[in-house]
């Protein structure tokens, strides 16, 4: 199918596409006349990419774990195992904004904020 018809079916601009195609998440060929022809499971690719992105992870992570998930013979157990992953990730960052707004915090009323407190 063409750029603009997997656009269409996978709710995406034909920009984005593009730009997953140049960083190597959809793959398609070239047509003699030059336009790209992609295959009809890019579709639901696609769709999966943007919901792990709504989900927190990153292009990176998600070009990384495609191909992982593509090969594992459970696909249910591994992304439970990417999603207790991502979690920790999640947990430690929440505990390193919570570290950081009590040093704010600390600091508010202080005349500068800038200088240490103690």
């Amino acid at each position: 199918m063409r750029i603009g018809e997997l656009a269409a079916q996978a709710g995406l601009s034909r920009d984005t596409i593009r730009f997953y195609e140049k960083i190597g998440l959809v793959t398609g060929r070239r047509l003699a006349n030059g336009y790209r022809d992609f295959p009809p499971e890019a579709v639901p690719w696609l769709q999966y990419v943007r919901t792990a992105q709504t989900l927190g992870f990153s292009l990176a992570e998600i070009a990384r774990t495609g191909e992982e998930l593509r090969d594992a013979p459970d696909a249910a157990e591994a992304l439970s195992a990417l999603f207790e992953e991502k979690i920790k990730v999640i947990d430690a960052r929440m505990a390193q904004l919570a570290a950081l707004r009590a040093e704010l915090d600390a600091r508010v009323g202080t005349g500068c904020p800038l200088r240490a407190v103690g």
